[in-house]
């Protein structure tokens, strides 16, 4: 577990010095910013944050793998795997670190968007237990599209490849699902309701804690770190 903490901690500090997490920072403040003062906090609105909720959802399919792209996929193209893999260390410890690292700035990420539940705290009266729903929804969605970016990334020695890569994956399991369920038919429409990320954050976002999502997540994320540990054995063994 030091092991681990210490690649986590590692990779967490690596983002406070690099351009590209300010510039997602920047881009996440101002598009959701624009959502809030357009469609929310507007005279006469429901004081809710459930559409700024499903915005962001939809915002990270693109800024999240633009924070994973780089986690393996340089170490490839730098030459520095080769070190991390001769250290005492596991590929497990590796990608777990890795994982936790860019969940921490993820929560940073996250966290810069509570400027908006202030001021809708001191103009309105949002519902608590709705901004606390909607926010454990984004970390559980968070830590599935992490998983998905940093089995991207342990595929290819290219950045933009593994960030089109987590992108695709990302809007596949958005978007896809309900499609299906709409004009699917039997049995894709019944299948594809089983996976629908877009429901399951629904539910959060709404105020609803569903234990299905949790597990839903929860186990989508493991499945993508596994394939990517998997992925870095087949590379140490090459």
């Amino acid at each position: 577990m030091r092991k681990t903490l210490i690649i986590a901690r590692r990779e967490l500090a690596g983002y406070f010095v690099s351009p590209m997490a300010y510039v997602l920072v920047a881009l996440l403040l101002l598009t959701t910013g624009l959502w809030f003062f357009q469609r929310i906090f507007v005279p006469g609105r429901e004081a809710s944050l459930k559409p700024l909720f499903e915005a962001m959802a939809y915002i990270m399919i693109f800024a999240v793998p633009l924070l994973t792209m780089r986690q393996l996929a340089e170490e490839y193209h730098a030459g520095t795997i080769e070190t991390l893999m001769t250290v005492p260390v596991s590929d497990g410890q590796v990608v777990a670190g890795k994982f936790l690292g860019v969940m921490g700035f993820y929560l940073v990420l996250l966290a810069t968007t509570l400027i908006l539940l202030l001021l809708m705290t001191i103009f309105g009266q949002p519902d608590p237990g709705v901004a606390a729903s909607g926010y454990l929804g984004m970390v559980l969605l968070g830590g599935m599209y992490v998983a998905i970016g940093l089995f991207a990334s342990s595929m290819t020695h290219y950045q933009l490849v593994a960030a089109i890569v987590a992108i695709a994956i990302c809007a596949a399991m958005a978007l896809l699902p309900p499609l299906l369920v709409a004009h699917g038919g039997e049995p894709w429409g019944r299948l594809a309701m089983g996976v629908n990320v877009t429901e399951y954050f629904k539910d959060f976002a709404s105020g609803r804690f569903d234990s299905r999502g949790v597990i839903f997540f929860a186990s989508v994320a493991a499945v993508f770190l596994y394939l990517s540990v998997k992925t870095l054995e087949s590379k140490r063994w090459r």
